[in-house]
């Protein structure tokens, strides 16, 4: 039996808005790729996310054989894989450089 629909809530403390946007970065060993999921939020709470999503960017410490792109808003939308999420780039606030993750 399938499970029913439920809200993703956005991930702030004391919000409880649904979760509109989902951001996220290209993370790949070198064999697996993925999008690391750092935030799922509402509209009222992505630049602060955004904000978040692109400090843990910079303290993340990689494999030799690991990359990962800088931080990406996407429009959070049901029964669609991380492939087929659309990107929101003009969400996107400038992104923070950084000589250890280049993107």
């Amino acid at each position: 039996m399938a499970m029913p629909p439920y809200p993703i809530r956005c991930i702030m403390p004391g919000c409880s808005q649904t979760a509109r946007f989902k951001i996220a970065s290209h993370w790949s060993d070198g064999i697996t790729s993925e999008l690391k999921t750092y935030y799922l939020c509402c509209s009222q709470c992505l630049p602060a996310c955004y904000a978040l999503a692109q400090r843990k960017f910079l303290a993340c410490r990689l494999a030799p054989t690991e990359t990962l792109g800088q931080p990406m808003v996407f429009l959070l939308q049901r029964g669609l894989r991380d492939q087929e999420l659309e990107r929101r780039p003009d969400l996107e606030q400038p992104a923070i450089q950084s000589d250890a993750n280049p993107s």
